[in-house]
């Protein structure tokens, strides 16, 4: 019944399936239609190939396109849902700088073929028929994808749970899905409702403006129904900034930390350089060491220099390791550490026990001894 912990970073960092290194699977897929969700956001809609894909709402698909010679990745979040919608789509909003997120609304075009990763991603959950849970979301901005997913699931797959969304964004044009949401809270009254929080309120707005604060978030636990902890699960995704806010209001409120699920699209920059600075208390030293990683079969050695990650490496050296976010957040590069130690730059995206179990991210890894041996799928 529980969420599984997932982070991601989703910008900056085929009608026949073809299994690749690893066990990765790549689809060719080619694109059915695009929608202008808002004036910065569209949703790709992909045509279903003959063998089915088979994904979890929650999950994410990588897109691959070929940019300046080299293939770029960025990983975005699935707006579908496998047991509502037939088709699998992803909605990509614009972001200053942003390399995929700005060529994909204006170069791809309805009939193209795009090359994808196989759906990952761990931010889910099991649907049963007779789950009885109450599960708060809080979105901002493009944080909303996954969540679209999930409650379209969980509406139709678990009829005696409900879904409190609490949706803030800039301004009432930048609302995605506004739409859908609305017909979603008509069609399932009294299971699903949304709470919208506007940073610039129109004159005749109704509903919460400015950022959400800790008076805000009381007010809205005010309106909202009380199911108990035990039945009760917090889901969060959007900007940084806004996930701590609501983490510190949650913790104000004495939410138990195992009820609140998180996915972040950006790497946690302050909690990134603190682990930067504590890197020399790390027993071992980074400095130039030969690596071992076992994968699809086959053993790759090769040297790792200072400077440089363990996926770097191999990618420099014609390896084609799993990757998506070259962040150490998605998961896709992950491998087991069988033998050595391997010190990570961004941990976040691995829960405890995976850390315990000596699971480590190649984008984000660097050999800390001499005998490190690695193996990926």
């Amino acid at each position: 019944m529980a969420f599984s912990f997932f982070k991601k970073n989703k910008e900056e960092k085929e009608e026949k399936k073809q299994p690749q290194s690893g066990g990765s699977h790549y689809y060719n897929l080619k694109v059915k239609e695009i929608i202008q969700e808002t004036k910065d956001a569209i949703t790709i809609v992909f045509e279903s190939p003959e063998d089915k894909i088979n994904y979890k709402s929650g999950q994410f698909l990588t897109l691959i396109v070929p940019m300046e010679g080299k293939d770029v990745r960025r990983a975005y979040s699935l707006c579908s849902s496998p047991f509502v919608d037939g088709d699998l789509a992803v909605t990509v909003k614009r972001v200053e700088g942003g390399l995929m997120s700005n060529w994909l609304p204006d170069n791809l075009k309805v009939g193209d073929t795009m090359r994808i990763m196989e759906p990952m991603g761990v931010f889910t959950t099991e649907y049963k028929s007779d789950n009885k849970r109450h599960i708060i979301m809080f979105a901002g901005g493009s944080g909303i994808t996954p969540m679209m997913s999930i409650t379209k699931s969980m509406l139709t797959q678990e009829p005696d749970s409900i879904i409190s969304l609490i949706y803030c964004n800039r301004n009432i044009d930048s609302i995605i899905f506004k739409e859908k949401l609305d017909q979603l809270q008509t069609d399932y009254e009294g299971r699903f409702r949304v709470i919208h929080i506007l940073d610039d309120a129109p004159m005749n707005w109704q509903g919460h403006s400015g950022l959400l604060n800790h008076g805000m978030l009381v007010k809205i636990f005010e309106r909202i129904p009380n199911w108990g902890e035990d039945n009760t699960t917090y889901l969060m995704c959007g900007p940084e900034g806004m996930m701590k806010n609501v983490e510190n209001l949650l913790d104000e409120q004495k939410i138990d930390k195992s009820r609140v699920f998180k996915e972040s699209f950006v790497a946690g920059t302050i909690d990134k350089e603190l682990k930067k600075e504590g890197a020399e208390s790390v027993e071992g030293e980074i400095v130039t060491r030969e690596v071992t990683v076992i994968y699809d079969g086959e053993e790759h050695k090769f040297t790792v220099e200072p400077d440089a990650t363990i996926l770097e490496t191999a990618l420099d050296l014609g390896i084609d390791l799993p990757y998506s976010c070259q962040s150490g957040l998605c998961t896709a590069c992950r491998g087991k550490c069988i033998s050595g130690k391997v010190k990570l730059d961004e941990e976040e995206g691995l829960s405890e026990s995976e850390i315990e179990e000596g699971y480590v991210l190649t984008c984000v890894g660097h050999p800390l001894s001499d005998d490190v041996v690695i193996e990926i799928g």
